[in-house]
């Protein structure tokens, strides 16, 4: 499973006691992703000095880049409350109709996952988000009647691994739209050395280098191979993370210096192998790793894709000639615009 993974991007349950600690609160604070950090800049300064609610917002983008860490820094820097939940647990109309009319004046709302709300529930964020009331139905059978009950002017916040699975009429409601991107390795160094300051660990400038270098561009990686590290370094290094402990406690977690791990190289090694380079189907590759579809497009996929390792076309995926290359293998002779 993906959660058992060292790099899946995915939260696992012990992220959740430091990620707290090791967030930003602010837009100065928050690494990487520039354009949309000095977009969201100019958007929240604006809605501040008129005393007015921001826009709607939706973040989407591969899982661990920080969509979250990014709704509290606006709700932060609008000096407003965050009230979060996620799209699963809201089951029925009353559980998100209880939400919205106790949110007060210009608060965030922010709902993880929103691309798992029911189609039911989904109808009472249109007129909230886009006329502040909400379409109540009291009684049922030929007595019921609909009632429309004002909510405050709000901000709702949506994140989302999947925007392709939003609906249009969701989607065009939010007034503002940005794309987390994987981050560069120039960030993830810098990600990397504040995490360590702030947990305490003593880091060479080199070793921090070479765990931003495996951390697949994600924070959420980069700051779990830290902690890993920290422990190898404890137990065998007197707790100083040098270059050398750093490569040795990466061997050990089996994460080579793209921050594949075995899944990934078996992934691609089924396509090449098995499939013959591809093109193959996303569901024949599931069934062929006996992983999960959902798993393989949202946590997979997306980096081998970023760095060039895989191709989605509309045939299906393609192993590329890097893929070839990364296991010593010679690349068959392909159409050139793959290649």
């Amino acid at each position: 499973m993906p959660e058992s993974r060292i790099v899946t991007a995915a939260r696992i349950d012990e992220d959740a006691q430091y990620e707290a600690g090791l967030r930003p609160r602010t837009l100065s604070e928050y690494i990487g992703q520039d354009r949309i950090r000095d977009n969201l800049e100019v958007s929240i300064t604006a809605a501040r000095q008129r005393h007015e609610a921001l826009d709607h917002v939706l973040l989407y983008g591969p899982p661990g880049l920080g969509k979250t860490t990014l709704a509290f820094v606006i709700g932060n820097e609008l000096g407003v409350p965050v009230r979060a939940t996620s799209g699963p647990v809201i089951e029925r109309p009353g559980d998100l109709a209880a939400m919205l009319t106790n949110l007060k004046e210009r608060e965030v709302l922010f709902i993880d996952e929103i691309h798992r709300i029911p189609a039911a529930i989904e109808e009472i964020l249109y007129p909230a988000m886009e006329d502040y009331q909400i379409d109540i139905v009291i009684g049922s059978g030929p007595s019921a009647r609909s009632v429309k009950l004002p909510v405050q002017h709000f901000t709702l916040i949506g994140s989302t691994t999947r925007a392709g699975l939003l609906t249009a009429p969701l989607r065009g409601r939010f007034g503002i739209v940005h794309r987390l991107d994987f981050y560069t390795h120039a960030d993830i160094e810098e990600i990397v050395r504040r995490s360590a300051r702030i947990l305490g660990i003593e880091t060479e400038p080199d070793a921090g280098v070479e765990i931003a270098r495996r951390s697949r561009g994600t924070p959420r990686i980069a700051n779990r191979l830290l902690r890993r590290v920290r422990d190898f370094a404890e137990v065998r290094a007197e707790g100083r993370i040098t270059l050398d402990v750093a490569k040795a406690a990466l061997k050990l977690l089996e994460v080579d210096e793209y921050g594949f791990d075995e899944i990934d190289r078996k992934l691609l090694l089924t396509i090449i192998e098995k499939f013959g380079g591809g093109p193959v189907g996303i569901n024949s590759i599931a069934a062929a790793i006996s992983e999960e579809r959902d798993a393989i497009e949202d946590i997979y996929e997306p980096f081998l894709i970023q760095i060039g390792f895989l191709d989605r076309t509309p045939r299906g995926r393609v192993a590329t000639r890097r893929a070839y290359d990364y296991f010593g293998l010679t690349a068959p002779g392909r159409d050139s615009q793959l290649w």
